[in-house]
């Protein structure tokens, strides 16, 4: 009997380590697999001109009061005291809407409760960071599923616009509600994909561009050569500089990004460039500096919500943060966040947990530094 135990223990072992194989060498191919739509994609109507006026097509703004994620706060985390002027924070939330094979659309309708339930949670992990600089506006929209990334056909990006037109309607709307003052543009990953976008056509030019204390582009690689000169903003120098743009992409080490790279170089920058060959943007999320390197004793809360049972809490001096020369930033050694690292030791889904404290003080910074040359 002991003996067809360990054989049938050794035989488990056997099929983990082929499991694990085969995810480290196909990973990538088995997700396209799973994730990428098979329908064919059909155009979505518009939404009614004066959608956003309604509170039900926010995730958070200031009018929420009962339930704002956006107004969540860790345990550990200190109460800051208010910004002598606040900022109008809007925040694009990542991709919630993850479904496979028949179950799959190409974009996410409104009102699907598991798809929102993510994104709230998305909005209360990440948005909450900006909510010690003022008002954070959040909007639903019909998000482009994530297995749009993952396909070189068309379909992907008519996803991606159908996506755009409704952010685009909804920063419409924020800022009729915000004339004046300064401004905060965030987002994550197809967040931040469109809130490039969002820069390129409704600010860059426009009388608001003068009004950006700052923009967070995490979770979407930004060509410096072939991007940020369509966006009429610098890469931030320092965390004391405001009016500029940050960005960065999490990965532990031994790190393959080999797949975000090919994504990345496949297509022409927003300049019209080919962003092949050019150098991908990493602001160093603990020192706010345009590369460079930081120890985890400086990282002042990572966001630990791995228990279902704890609320989520931060914990300090766990996560060093080193911007590579390819453009990566690297966290060191892997870290137990949870069950969603992406393969090649991509820590995409944490890029704002892994800094949450960081990214707290950092938006203060600079609105603290906006607000002194305006």
């Amino acid at each position: 009997m002991a003996r067809k135990f360990l054989y049938v223990i050794a035989t488990l072992v056997v099929l983990v380590i082929a499991a694990l194989l085969v995810y480290r060498i196909w990973g990538t191919q088995l997700i396209r697999l799973v994730m990428v739509p098979r329908e064919p994609f059909t155009q979505l109507a518009p939404l009614p001109e004066h959608a956003y006026q309604d509170p039900k097509m926010w995730i958070a703004n200031p009018s929420i009061k009962e339930g704002n994620p956006a107004l969540w706060s860790p345990q550990g985390a200190a109460p800051l005291a208010p910004m002598p002027q606040k900022a109008a924070i809007f925040f694009i939330h990542p991709t919630s809407y993850i479904t496979t094979f028949g179950d799959a659309h190409w974009n996410a309708q409104l009102g699907d409760k598991d798809t929102e339930a993510t994104a709230r949670r998305f909005v209360s992990g990440q948005a909450s960071a900006f909510s010690a600089s003022g008002d954070v506006w959040a909007p639903r929209y019909r998000q482009a599923n994530y297995g749009a990334f993952l396909t070189t056909g068309p379909e992907g990006d008519k996803a991606l616009d159908a996506a755009y037109r409704d952010v685009a309607q909804a920063f419409a709307t924020f800022l009729k509600a915000n004339p004046t003052g300064p401004l905060i543009l965030a987002g994550h990953s197809q967040g931040s994909r469109h809130l490039l976008q969002l820069v390129r056509e409704q600010v860059v030019g426009k009388p608001v561009a003068d009004r950006i204390a700052a923009i967070y582009a995490v979770g979407w690689p930004i060509s410096v050569e072939a991007d940020l000169p369509a966006l009429g903003l610098p890469a931030c120098a320092s965390r004391d500089e405001a009016h500029c743009i940050v960005s960065w992409q999490s990965y532990a080490e031994p790190a393959d990004p080999s797949a975000m790279v090919e994504s990345f170089e496949r297509k022409t920058g927003l300049t019209g460039r080919p962003r092949k060959g050019t150098h991908m943007l990493c602001t160093n999320p603990i020192t706010g500096a345009f590369n460079g390197n930081a120890p985890a004793s400086a990282n002042s809360g990572t966001l630990d919500s791995r228990d279902d049972d704890k609320p989520p809490h931060l914990v300090t001096g766990v996560v060093p943060a080193r911007c590579d020369t390819s453009g990566v930033l690297m966290i060191g050694e892997p870290v137990d966040m949870g069950p969603y690292t992406l393969p090649g030791n991509n820590y995409h889904v944490y890029d704002y947990s892994l800094f949450w404290g960081n990214v707290r003080e950092d938006a203060r910074h600079r609105l603290a530094a906006f607000t002194k040359i305006k």
